[in-house]
């Protein structure tokens, strides 16, 4: 069995035997790459010399894609070379995948099926991602039972906001990122207004490219997934009190999915002066590695009666409005993502720009991403994964990892 591709400038056959089920997935300079459903890589290439070879796990079988969009590529007719890279790529991605679906409102062991499901099309400012990892939210929950209303999207819903993954397909106008670069990100802008009818609790997701960022090099893809909802909750709730050098803040609810990057973001990027905030006495030491210079055990002290007073306070369980008020210096501020109320209501949405700014201290380990030891679940147990989060313990975020 022989492949021929060609470029401007050379030629190259591959010849492998036909039982051998393999595919190149990218031809550039130096390189050829190839995937094979076997594992082996036995081929000859001739009529030109390529300094290495290397094999890549991103992409899936029977994959092709190019990264240098200059290039053409044989067998596309007289099509420009971006457009026969574009209808080279769409053969890379297959017609179905595999998906949780849910077709009626209600709890995810009622509701939540695993089913074979169209890959999403992928419009002109959108890339197309072969997601690895996922993480679920709470509003995931509030949204399968009806919380947002005629906000949300029609049935039926592939659920989900965070992933991590790699970039299978380009739209027209995508131009932020090449095909098999490692993405991260919140895929819909705004969770509770209007969210993608398609989620990332699938083997395939599209998502505009201005809502992405490269993977944090030293992160895995699961750690990467865990991150966008939650850090980009904590760090614009935060810029938007004005948190900055030399300020205070009170964080209710350290130890969640939110809390635990409010204090990271509020300490180590942002310079807080002083971080303090409310979790139980067993996680005191857990939330002073991660910067709090005092934890409250909200099961014995009532911070309201404490003198002390802050220019934040960043409320992540409800009591903010009512309770967090109290403790504010004048001119402070209270940001809550927790409560209707619009003076003191923070929502969050999808910035690459700010999981860019991030992504240094993440990288240098500044600020790290936190999973619940007891989080991690594989993604044929996303209902178990759903009811875990829904009992209120989770430490940190709950993660859906691998997935395939």
């Amino acid at each position: 069995m022989a492949l021929h591709m060609h470029n401007m400038i050379h030629s190259v056959t591959l010849q492998y035997p036909s039982s051998v089920v393999a595919f190149p997935v990218s031809l550039g300079h130096h390189a050829l790459v190839l995937r094979s459903r076997s594992g082996l890589q036995r081929f000859r290439v001739s009529k030109v010399a390529l300094s290495s070879l290397r094999v890549s796990p991103a992409l899936p079988f029977g994959g092709i894609s190019l990264r240098d969009c200059g290039r053409s590529v044989g067998g596309f007719g007289g099509s420009s070379p971006v457009k026969r890279v574009r209808e080279f790529q769409a053969m890379a991605v297959p017609k179905v995948h595999k998906a949780w679906v849910y077709h009626e409102l209600g709890p995810a062991k009622d509701v939540l099926k695993f089913e074979e499901v169209a890959v999403p099309e992928v419009k002109p400012n959108q890339v197309l991602i072969k997601v690895k990892a996922a993480a679920i939210n709470p509003v995931d929950n509030k949204r399968r039972t009806g919380y947002l209303g005629d906000k949300d999207s029609p049935l039926p819903i592939v659920p989900g906001y965070d992933c991590a993954g790699v970039v299978v397909k380009l739209g027209d106008q995508a131009s932020k990122f090449e095909v098999d670069d490692e993405v991260y990100g919140m895929t819909s802008e705004i969770p509770v207004v209007h969210p993608k009818q398609w989620g990332t609790l699938a083997s395939y997701t599209a998502c505009e490219d201005k809502f992405l960022a490269l993977k944090p090099k030293n992160l895995s893809f699961e750690e990467a997934a865990s991150l966008p909802l939650a850090i980009l909750t904590a760090t614009e709730g935060l810029q938007k009190a004005g948190c900055e050098e030399g300020k205070t803040v009170l964080v209710l609810g350290g130890s969640g999915g939110v809390g635990t990057h409010v204090i990271q973001v509020a300490k180590h990027v942002l310079k807080a002066a002083h971080v303090t905030t409310t979790g139980s006495s067993k996680k005191t030491e857990f939330l002073k590695n991660l910067g709090a210079d005092e934890v409250l055990d909200y099961h014995s002290t009532d911070y309201t009666q404490k003198p002390e007073r802050y220019d934040v306070v960043y409320d992540t369980v409800g009591e903010g409005p009512t309770k967090g008020v109290k403790v504010l210096k004048d001119g402070g501020v209270l940001v809550s993502i927790l409560t209707k109320d619009p003076a003191f209501r923070h929502v969050v949405q999808s910035k690459a720009e700010v999981l860019e700014m991030l992504n240094p201290y993440l990288e240098s380990g500044a600020v790290k991403p936190i999973i619940d030891p007891e989080g991690r679940f594989k993604f044929s147990e996303v209902v178990q994964a759903y009811e875990y989060l829904e009992a209120g313990h989770a430490t940190g975020k709950v993660t859906i990892s691998p997935i395939e």
